[in-house]
């Protein structure tokens, strides 16, 4: 009888220790933070101005509004963080991801680094004697129009850079016209304040300026391309270099349809060669000037590119490509490209939430609505 109960006794234990370490089990992998929704609220859809995509590590998805913070789904829920779970600001320019899996989000005020549980404010120092470096994981950002160029994130410290100026005489020299700044609010007046920060294949690092051209930084030493197209136009406008891509081909794209650049280097310099880009862009956009606010390189070497206005475009190498993209009668307004792990392309708008690329046109993606579709 003894024997009996305390078989029944170990046999109890036994069962008990198991739940136990299952519950512990599953417990640890899962996000706590997310579990317990400590942060964030739960939506059912995503705000109409997404400017920014960012897919993570675990392949979930991080949307950028511009003005109600970052959006985050991972499959089943729909996550809205704003300057209420610690943000620095709701107007989202930018998402990115280092190596550990903490994500990066840029905005006016500056940048805030998501470690899984909570928000942090990266506070900028000036680098020592404006001292460069290029390292391979390291994360690059625009200052949005504040005091300096740039930052670059080492994975410890987020540091303050300013571009190689010259002076106010050779920068209108160069461009052949009086080179000035805007004076956008919140926004400096330098020539120089960064638009667009992209890497090559081989890693160089690649600054589109408002006014000053576009630059090429290979960890040693700075390309400057002082080209008028890549400076205030002659009829006033100014586009900007917002964009830089590579093609297939090895030549670099700078926001605009026109020039293509191709890089040679050798044992003491490195110098670019500049020849005619898309020669029926000139007719394709009428009345609009042919250059490009996003774009990305598929998996296939094709440029993808966006205007605000007038839907998406492919450069195969060959033809150019429009695709029109509507909500319903109105047009979308597109602000941004993105490439996910899987090659798909999406498009952050100003009006329309955000769309992907099917394989045959861009839909729009509703996270909660499509959670059980494939591609």
């Amino acid at each position: 009888m003894f024997v009996h109960i305390l078989k029944h006794i170990v046999i109890t234990i036994l069962i008990m220790s198991l739940i136990s370490c299952k519950g512990q089990s599953f417990k640890s992998d899962r996000k706590p933070a997310l579990e317990s929704l400590q942060l964030g609220t739960l939506v059912s859809e995503l705000d109409d101005q997404i400017w920014t995509v960012f897919q993570d590590h675990n392949k979930h998805y991080w949307f950028g509004s511009n003005g109600h913070g970052v959006y985050y789904y991972d499959g089943e829920r729909l996550i809205n963080y704003t300057t209420e779970d610690g943000l620095i600001d709701d107007s989202i320019r930018d998402i990115q991801g280092d190596q550990y899996g903490n994500i990066f989000i840029g905005t006016p005020k500056g940048i805030s680094k998501y470690d899984g549980s909570s928000f942090i404010g990266l506070k900028p120092i000036p680098a020592l004697d404006n001292e460069w470096q290029l390292e391979v994981h390291d994360l690059w950002f625009n200052c949005n129009g504040n005091a300096m160029d740039l930052y670059r994130y080492d994975g410890t410290q987020l540091y303050e850079l300013k571009l190689p100026h010259v002076s106010r005489k050779e920068l209108d020299e160069a461009f052949a016209t009086e080179v000035r700044g805007l004076s956008f609010k919140g926004m400096n007046s330098s020539p120089y304040s960064v638009f667009g920060i992209d890497k090559d294949r081989q890693g160089n690092l690649w600054i589109g300026t408002v006014v000053a051209g576009a630059y090429r930084y290979d960890g040693k030493s700075f390309l400057w391309f002082p080209e008028k197209e890549l400076s205030t136009l002659p009829d006033g406008r100014v586009p900007g270099v917002r964009s830089i891509l590579q093609d297939k081909n090895g030549y670099f794209w700078l926001s605009n349809f026109i020039s293509k650049y191709q890089i040679s280097e050798s044992d003491d310099s490195v110098k670019y060669t500049k020849s005619m880009g898309i020669a029926e862009s000139n007719s394709a956009f009428d009345d609009r000037i042919p250059y490009f606010n996003s774009g990305v390189s598929d998996k296939d070497g094709n440029l993808w590119m966006t205007t605000y206005t007038g839907g998406a475009w492919m450069y195969n190498g060959d033809t150019l490509l429009n695709f029109a993209v509507k909500d319903g009668d109105t047009e979308v307004l597109l602000v941004s490209t993105y490439k996910d792990r899987s090659g798909t392309i999406w498009l952050g708008t100003d009006n329309a939430g955000v769309y992907r690329y099917n394989g045959r046109s861009f839909e729009k993606y509703l996270p909660l609505k499509t959670q059980n579709t494939t591609r």
